[in-house]
C-alpha cells in the first residue's frame, strides 16, 4: 500500500511511536492501519472504475496522516494519550468516510447543497457519515481493549473522531477551491481530533 519513501517514513514513525509512547501507542496505529487497507480494498473495482482507487500512497499521505499522532505520542507525558488516540479515531473516521460512503451514490457538496460526483472534497453523503462514525467508534472500541480505556471514554473517542473528520469535509471546500490539498486537508482532521483529545483529557 506504500511505496518505498513511504514504508521509510511510516517505520521512522513507527519507531517514534514505540519510543515514546510504547507499545500501546504502536498497536493503535497498526490498528489503524489494518482498517484502512480493509476499508481502501472494499469493491476496490468499483473505485477504480470511478477513478478514485489509490493502490499505492506516498510520504505524503503518511506525513499528513501520522505527523499529529507522532507528535502527540512525544508529548504524552505532558497532554496524555486522548489527543494521540483522538488524532487516530479522527483519521480513520475520514478515511472509512472516503473509502466506504464513496459507494452510496452521487454526494452533497456542502458549499452548494448540490450533488457532485463521488469523491469530491467538501461533499457528504448519508452513508458516508454513518461510515464514518462507524469508523470512529471502531477506533474507540480498540482503545478499550489496548488502552483500557471506559466504554464512556470509548464512545468520547468515537465522537472526537467523527468531529475532526466532519472538519475535513468543511475543508474540503477550500480544497476544491485549489487551497490546500488533500494532504492539508487530512493535517486538519487530525489536529481537529487530538484538539477533542485534549478536551476530553
Amino acid at each position: 500500500m506504500l511505496d518505498k519513501q513511504g514504508t521509510v517514513l511510516a517505520a521512522i514513525m513507527g519507531a517514534a511511536l514505540l519510543f515514546f509512547g510504547g507499545l500501546q501507542y504502536f498497536f493503535l496505529m497498526i490498528v489503524f492501519l489494518l482498517l484502512a487497507v480493509i476499508a481502501t480494498k472494499h469493491q476496490h473495482a468499483a473505485k477504480r472504475e470511478m477513478g478514485i482507487y489509490e493502490h499505492e500512497r506516498g510520504w505524503e499521505n503518511v506525513l499528513y496522516n501520522g505527523i499529529v499522532p507522532t507528535v502527540a505520542a512525544v508529548a504524552n507525558p505532558l497532554i496524555g494519550p486522548m489527543p494521540f488516540i483522538c488524532s487516530i479515531a479522527a483519521i480513520t473516521s475520514d478515511k472509512f468516510a472516503s473509502e466506504l460512503g464513496v459507494l452510496s451514490g452521487n454526494p452533497i457538496s456542502l458549499e452548494t447543497l448540490k450533488p457532485v460526483k463521488p469523491g469530491t472534497s467538501g461533499a457528504v453523503s448519508v452513508f458516508g457519515f454513518l461510515m464514518s462514525l462507524a469508523g470512529a467508534m471502531l477506533l474507540g472500541v480498540s482503545a478499550i481493549i489496548i488502552f483500557n480505556v471506559t466504554p464512556n471514554q470509548a464512545f468520547l473517542i468515537g465522537l472526537a473522531g467523527f468531529f475532526g473528520s466532519l472538519v475535513d469535509s468543511i475543508v474540503g471546500i477550500l480544497e476544491e477551491k485549489g487551497i490546500g490539498t488533500k494532504g492539508t486537508t487530512n493535517l486538519i482532521c487530525s489536529i481537529a481530533g487530538a484538539l477533542a483529545g485534549l478536551l476530553i483529557h
